[in-house]
């Protein structure tokens, strides 16, 4: 819409807003388009689905059905799932396809399977060393009956015996192997596919609610590492109002005077919640008379400032030094590190009555 033609600029009102609603529309329409497109192909956790195929058949359709209306993406090697070439054999397309992939759920059962070609392991075996190799989160789910015999196996593994619920004994040499296992090696038992899949979405909650507080903690450092960067430049700019414009003393001093070492060795001697400033001797006397304090002497020939209030049978006193005071009697600045603390002195002292008070003449 930019701008309007001589034919346009000729044409009725009306008919300048019809064709400019239309304008529009069209340009609605294709953000909507837009909109459902980027919807369509939003990232969805990608789930390697890994077991024997033809005994676990139904289990694998179930899985993939579940898993899909959880909004997960299943990846399934009879589903066409996986790209395949024709450089290498076809197992070692599904071990590529498991650096694409989020999940790996392995379903053991009783039968070996396809052996790989260039390994003494099944190919079901290979995918989870694969999984491993690449650290991706994995669920390895077993049949309950063969989990309970491959204690007979532990038993007996250096003989030479037949058992009943494998096809064959590298099963259970396998799972021993995923048991030594330091880490990744999830095992659950199951009897149905309901138990997967109870069990399933437990974890995946677990997982999405770990993703939810590694968030607010990523948010949190981002937080403390901003503030500690604005410390950082805080400090360097005391520093370099202090020792860069000492011509400016007078200005940087009113700047720097709310976190003064004497304003706030008042502020915890007194208990003060709230912030002031004290820009000289004469803030100071006010402030302090306020809070009940009277001055001994306001131009003392020798020694400090000295305040005392008398409150509840104490004396408090609050001793200041002539020395933090210019000629003017403005507040000197001072950094923290210079500030030394016999400059204010604060003390609370009980009143003693000797036993000639308590006489009634």
């Amino acid at each position: 819409m930019g701008k309007e033609t001589t034919a346009t600029a000729k044409l009725p009102l009306a008919r300048k807003r019809s064709i400019i609603y239309n304008e529009c529309f069209l340009v609605l329409e294709q953000f909507i388009l837009i909109l459902q497109h980027n919807k369509k192909n939003m990232a969805k956790p990608r789930v390697f689905i890994s077991s024997t195929f033809y005994d676990l058949k139904q289990t694998r359709a179930d899985l993939d059905l579940f898993l899909d209306q959880l909004g997960y993406e299943p990846v399934r090697n009879e589903e066409g799932d996986i790209p395949y070439g024709k450089e290498d054999a076809l197992e070692e397309y599904c071990y590529k396809e498991i650096k694409s992939i989020d999940i790996l759920i392995s379903i053991v059962g009783g039968r070996f399977g396809s052996e790989s070609k260039k390994h003494d392991s099944s190919v079901s075996q290979m995918e989870i060393r694969a999984a491993l190799a690449e650290n991706k989160q994995i669920y390895l789910f077993i049949d309950k009956n063969v989990l309970s015999e491959y204690e007979t196996y532990l038993l007996n593994k250096d003989s030479d015996i037949k058992y009943r619920y494998v096809d064959d004994q590298r099963i259970y040499n396998f799972i021993e192997e995923i048991k030594s296992l330091k880490a990744n090696n999830n095992i659950k038992g199951f009897d149905t596919v309901s138990d997967i899949t109870k069990y399933l979405k437990e974890q995946l909650a677990g997982l999405f609610q770990r993703f939810l507080q590694e968030q607010t903690r990523v948010k949190e450092i981002n937080l403390i590492k901003g503030l500690e960067k604005t410390a950082q430049t805080l400090n360097r700019l005391v520093n370099y109002l202090s020792d860069e414009n000492k011509d400016q003393a007078e200005e940087i001093n009113r700047i720097l005077m709310i976190s003064h070492p004497l304003t706030e060795s008042v502020k915890s001697d007194l208990g003060i919640k709230y912030n002031f400033y004290i820009e000289g001797f004469d803030d100071l006397k006010a402030f302090m008379i306020a809070y009940g304090y009277t001055i001994d002497d306001d131009e003392p020939l020798f020694g400090p400032y000295l305040f005392v209030r008398t409150f509840n049978n104490n004396i408090y006193k609050l001793i200041v030094s002539t020395e933090i005071f210019d000629d003017e009697k403005k507040l000197k600045f001072f950094k923290k590190n210079d500030w030394n603390t016999n400059w204010s002195i604060y003390t609370v002292e009980a009143i003693v009555y000797s036993d000639e008070d308590d006489l009634p003449f």
